[in-house]
């Protein structure tokens, strides 16, 4: 049995479509991705699972059952729009909504403390939220959203705002609630989050379900005949090459797709006859952000309704 069950759920603003019949199971104690370019109907899709947008059609189901209000008190939701009370103190604002949810009392307070602890914002608690930089105002969001333990967490793009040590801080504590037996559900367009942390991800492009499954089984799919490379050199005369499908240029990494598999060793000779300092050369390996660029890049255009799904 599945943690939560989407199904067939769909959402209209006015003429645009914001979610297309999109369907998707998300495992227990999975760290699962809702990935997709901005704009692409995960914030929509996540606030229909909350019950803050009712859907036109479909429903969301809770470990089997149809889901209601007791879902709210099960769960931890990081809006992208932060909602704070910019007034309140620190630590004030950590209790009180804590206390919505039923937390309260030394315990709650004491766990609140070691957050602060954790995020380096101990000798600001008694600080008032407006007087924070936004990376801190996200580090005090998220701890709201942590502080009474739920069951299921949400996120809606956690590392807004956030610098590289405290991007860390947070991932581990995800781990960390991981590993308790959390549901951890997290929306992005950062590739490279998603594919260091996720065990499940679901793709969504213009409102329509473009990929759903295991991340391990989706790589193994789509790094056939893929080949990720360092190097230096110039590798233009690749461009005209008939055993090369596509080249895309990721900065500190270049993805070549050859036509079969056979030419990878071909491609490998091809580079080493044409002096080509190669520092990596790594056969059917292929990076999340290369899956999504292949289906929701420009060239989804035409093939919007492709749907690639794992059970």
């Amino acid at each position: 049995m599945y943690a939560l069950e989407v199904r067939n759920l769909t959402k209209t603003f006015g003429s645009i479509k914001a979610v297309d019949n999109v369907s998707f199971s998300i495992p227990e104690g999975a760290v699962f991705g809702l990935i997709g370019r901005n704009g692409a109907g995960k914030t929509t899709t996540i606030r229909m699972m909350m019950n803050i947008y009712l859907p036109d059609s479909g429903e969301v189901f809770l470990q089997g059952s149809k889901i209601g209000q007791e879902f709210k008190d099960m769960v931890g939701y990081l809006p992208e729009e932060r909602g704070l009370y910019k007034k309140m103190k620190v630590l004030e604002t950590l209790l009180f909504f804590a206390e919505l949810k039923g937390k309260k009392g030394r315990a709650v307070e004491k766990k609140a403390n070691e957050y602060l602890e954790r995020f380096q914002l101990a000798d600001r608690k008694n600080a008032k939220v407006e007087d924070l930089s936004k990376g801190n105002q996200q580090k005090v969001q998220f701890i709201t959203t942590i502080l009474h333990d739920p069951e299921f967490i949400i996120l809606d793009e956690p590392f807004s705002g956030l610098d590289p040590i405290n991007t860390n801080i947070l991932k581990e504590i995800i781990l960390e609630l991981k590993k308790q037996g959390k549901v951890i559900i997290f929306s992005t367009h950062l590739m490279d989050f998603a594919e260091k942390m996720c065990d499940h991800i679901t793709m969504i492009d213009k409102g329509k379900l473009i990929l759903n499954g295991p991340l391990a089984e989706i790589k193994s799919k789509y790094s056939q005949r893929n080949v990720s490379i360092n190097y230096k050199g110039n590798i233009s005369f690749l461009d005209s090459n008939p055993i090369i499908e596509k080249i895309e240029d990721y900065g500190n990494s270049t993805g070549i797709k050859v036509k079969e598999p056979e030419h990878v060793q071909q491609l490998l000779k091809l580079l080493v006859d044409n002096n080509i300092n190669v520092t990596k050369f790594n056969a059917n390996e292929i990076s999340l952000q290369e899956i999504f660029v292949e289906l929701a890049g420009d060239g989804l255009e035409n093939n919007s309704g492709m749907e690639v799904k794992y059970v």
